[in-house]
Order: C-alpha cells, then sequence, then structure tokens
C-alpha cells in the first residue's frame, strides 16, 4: 500500500476494533543534500522514506498508546493496532494521556505553490547553484562552507473525529560558514537560510551580496576594532540578533509542556509559571508571536500534526504574557484548547509542542532614528555565540559584527561584546522597536529522541536602555 492507503486502513481497523481516539500520520518524502568546501564538493546525500504514526486509546481512562512504521503491508499494520490495543487496555490514563476535546473538525487539502519544482532540479544543476556562488564569493573569505538542502513531504492526517488534512510542502535549506583571516586573527560567521517554496527562492535571497557583505563587516572588525571598555551602555540590537533572542528567551519557556515540567530531563524548564498569565512582563512596546500561517516561512503549515488548525498566537501583546503553546495535552491541564502547536519531525515521532515562526512585530521608526537617540551605546548587527540556561531566565550573546555608538553615530567596530542579562531585565529595558522586521531561518531541537525541526525566528531592530556590557 501506498501512505494514504496505509493510513485510512490504519483508521478504519483501529475504529472496527470499537476504540475511542485513533489519530494517523501518514506521510511520503524526498531529500537531497549537497555540502561544498573552498570550491570541493565534500558531501551528497539522497534519501526517501514512507511510513505511518499511530495514536490510539481504547477507553477515555485508558492509556495513550503510539506507534510508527515503514512497513505498510496490512498484516504489520494490523499486528501493531492490535498490540496497541492491548497496551492501551492494561494501562490506566496518566498526565500524559489526556486529549483535550478541541470539538472541531477539518477536510482540507493544501500545498505549497512553486515556480522551480523541488524535483524539476537535478543534482548536477543544485551543485552548480553551490559551486556558482563559490566563484562569486572567493575573494572575499578565506574559508567558506555551503550547504544546500531541499526536501518535499507529502502528509494525511486522520483522526477518528472525521478530521481529514493532506498537505503538500516543500523546503529549501541553505547555510553558510565563511571565515576571515586578518593579522593572525579569524573571525567566522554562521547564517542559516529557509523557505516552504521552490527553488526560486534562491534569487530573492541575493546570496553572493549577503556573504559578501558579510565577509567584507568581519574583515573591517578585524582590521579596526578594539575590545569594549566594560560598563554600562543603551544597545541597539538588528534583526538577526533579535531572533536568537525571541527563540531563545520567549519561544522556549513559553512552550506548556516545560512550563509544567514535561521536559525537565531532556530540555529544560521554564521560569515562566502559569499564573504569569495575561500579568505584565515587558515594556509595552514588545509584541511577541508565533505564527505558522506566514506563507513561504521555514516553519509553515495551516494544521498541526494533530489536525488542529494554525493560527498566529501572541505569546506577548504590549508587554503582557498572553498566550503559551499549546498542543492537545497541555491544553486539558490549562483548561483550555490547543492553538495549533503539536509538531513532530516526521511520522517516526509522536508530535510535541513546538514553535513555527516566532517574531517580534515591528514598531514605527526607522532603525536610524533608534541609533540616533543614543548618547553612548553599542549597535550590535549580527552575533557569534549565545548560551542560555535550562529555565530560560540568564542568557549570554557575543556580538560578531558590532559597532559604538556616540551621539547618534555610529563609529568604529567593537570587538565581540559580550550582553549578560535575565530574560524579564531583557524584556523591561526595550523602550522603541524599528519597522525593519526580517525573519531568520533555524532548526529547533527538542524531545527524546532528538526532534529538529524547520522554524523561523526573527523581528525588527531594538533598542534597549542602560545595559551592562563587556
Amino acid at each position: 500500500m501506498n501512505f494514504e492507503s496505509a493510513a485510512e486502513f490504519c483508521l478504519n481497523y483501529a475504529l472496527k476494533k470499537g476504540v475511542v481516539f485513533v489519530d494517523v500520520r501518514a506521510e511520503h518524502s524526498t531529500s537531497n543534500h549537497f555540502l561544498i568546501h573552498n570550491g570541493v564538493l565534500k558531501s551528497v546525500s539522497f534519501g526517501s522514506d514512507e511510513g505511518v504514526g499511530v495514536r490510539i486509546k481504547t477507553r477515555k481512562d485508558n492509556a495513550l498508546i503510539f506507534f510508527s512504521t515503514n512497513n505498510l503491508e496490512k498484516n504489520n499494520l494490523k499486528s501493531l493496532i492490535d498490540n496497541a490495543i492491548k497496551l492501551s487496555e492494561k494501562r490506566k490514563i496518566s498526565v500524559e494521556d489526556g486529549l483535550c476535546d478541541d470539538n472541531k473538525t477539518f477536510k482540507k487539502k493544501y500545498s505549497v505553490k512553486q515556480k522551480i519544482n523541488v524535483l524539476d532540479l537535478g543534482p548536477d544543476e543544485k551543485i552548480k547553484l553551490l559551486l556558482d556562488l563559490e566563484k562569486k564569493t572567493r575573494d572575499f573569505a578565506e574559508s567558506r562552507f555551503f550547504s544546500l538542502s531541499d526536501e518535499l513531504t507529502r502528509k494525511l492526517i486522520l483522526t477518528s473525529d472525521g478530521t481529514r488534512i493532506l498537505s503538500v510542502i516543500p523546503r529549501i535549506h541553505f547555510y553558510y560558514v565563511i571565515n576571515v583571516f586578518e593579522k593572525n586573527k579569524v573571525l567566522e560567521h554562521y547564517l542559516p537560510f529557509g523557505s516552504s517554496s521552490g527553488y526560486e527562492i534562491i534569487k530573492r535571497w541575493n546570496l553572493s551580496e549577503r556573504i559578501k557583505n558579510d565577509a567584507l563587516a568581519l574583515r573591517n572588525n578585524l582590521k579596526y576594532g578594539r575590545r569594549l571598555k566594560p560598563g554600562v551602555y543603551d544597545v541597539v540590537v538588528a534583526p538577526e540578533v533579535t531572533g536568537i533572542i525571541v527563540h531563545e528567551s520567549c519561544g522556549h519557556p513559553f512552550e506548556a509542556d516545560r512550563i509544567l515540567g514535561r521536559e525537565a530531563a531532556q530540555a529544560g524548564e521554564s521560569f515562566v509559571k502559569p499564573e504569569m498569565l495575561n500579568k505584565l512582563f515587558a515594556s509595552v512596546n514588545v509584541n511577541i508571536v508565533d505564527d505558522p500561517t506566514v506563507p513561504k516561512s521555514y516553519g509553515y503549515y495551516l494544521f498541526d500534526d494533530e489536525g488542529v488548525k494554525a493560527r498566529r498566537k501572541f505569546l506577548i501583546r504590549t508587554g503582557r504574557i498572553t498566550d503559551f503553546l499549546h498542543n492537545k495535552t497541555t491544553a486539558l491541564f490549562f483548561n483550555t484548547k490547543s492553538n495549533g502547536s503539536a509538531r513532530s519531525t516526521s511520522y517516526e515521532f509522536e508530535p510535541i509542542v513546538r514553535m513555527s515562526n516566532t517574531f517580534m512585530l515591528p514598531g514605527d521608526y526607522y532603525e536610524e532614528e533608534l541609533i540616533e537617540g543614543v548618547k553612548k551605546g553599542v549597535f550590535i548587527k549580527s552575533f557569534m555565540e549565545w548560551n542560555i540556561d535550562d529555565k530560560r531566565f540568564n542568557q549570554k550573546y557575543v556580538g560578531s559584527e558590532a559597532y559604538l555608538i556616540i551621539n547618534g553615530e555610529v563609529k568604529e567596530p567593537i570587538i565581540n561584546p559580550v550582553l549578560e542579562i535575565t530574560t524579564p531585565q531583557l524584556y523591561k529595558s526595550i523602550d522603541v522597536t524599528a519597522n525593519n522586521l526580517e525573519l531568520f531561518a533555524g532548526t529547533c531541537g527538542k524531545g527524546e529522541p532528538m526532534q529538529g525541526i524547520p522554524v523561523t525566528m526573527g523581528g525588527p531592530s531594538f533598542r534597549m536602555r542602560r545595559i551592562r556590557l563587556r
């Protein structure tokens, strides 16, 4: 059977056995990956996969059982379903097994339109893209890693309450790592790009110009940069830095399973408590959302992996905590509904609470106006290093491209300024946000076993007052 027929069979067979709940995710995916280093092809891989993931509950007070398989023979599927039913009947419900009743069903087909289909370009053409990029950039950085990958995933979600979602989503991912050497010193920068689209997105990314400008900025930093005198400064951060801050210090701690302590042994806990909902937490200038419906975004989807319709979630609105990220299990504990945040890497894994596209909303000011309002400060345009504790409270960001600001003007480059701050202090210190929203791709890791999923993170430039740097 193909993956769609297998999904239908699993649903119907489980229902005939009298289960009270079953959902099925069936997927077929193809993928390609290419890596070059300084013009030499280092790695090529191709893959395809097909299978189903099934969750079953025999009675309301019995356990929820999950299994997955890439063997789509009827006899194998029957055996796995029969075994799951036996396991569910033997186990009473635990805190992990509850699912909120959404009372909504959907029947929907959707696909991402591609101008240049990921399946229409052959390996030689994709390698040529990387080699052409190498020719255009090799004079600007001494070391260059370029990685290009794509995937096309067809997914069918079926549930016992009648939901049927069929989606076709292509994804393109590129990243570069460049190293610039000057006077026995070296600086490195890594930047990923990702989109749910066809290969037409490559032209829009303008990669050669981006890499060239990045390398020139790093070299300028090595030639003329100086160490920052430790002290208190006003700080302006650009969208790349905003993105990592928002993802790590807002997105992760607002995952409801972390708030409930479910991720403590794997990914950590959260400083956020349930009673903080609807409380003022940040400056009134701060608005942060998680929105999987952004077209062409790397974290794009219209229905999550439990069949719940996706929507924009305001995590922070005008400084107040207004929502957490929920799947059907965490929503039950918070006496609410799932907001479409259940995701899994593939059919092999059970869906858990995940981010999609998490970003700060833009304000009304130009970036230049943020800088003009600074008497003594630092402009951090990109980062080279970050870390954060497992409760997402204490964090550190190290600038890559950064500059001193004196009397509203950008001056000489600063070498690796270090920002160490707590999450509440960071968000309370933001006094203005710019209008230059940018999103950056990433692969977010979570779960046991680890599930890496496509996300984006970003926002506008923003300004913080009286921040200690070193």
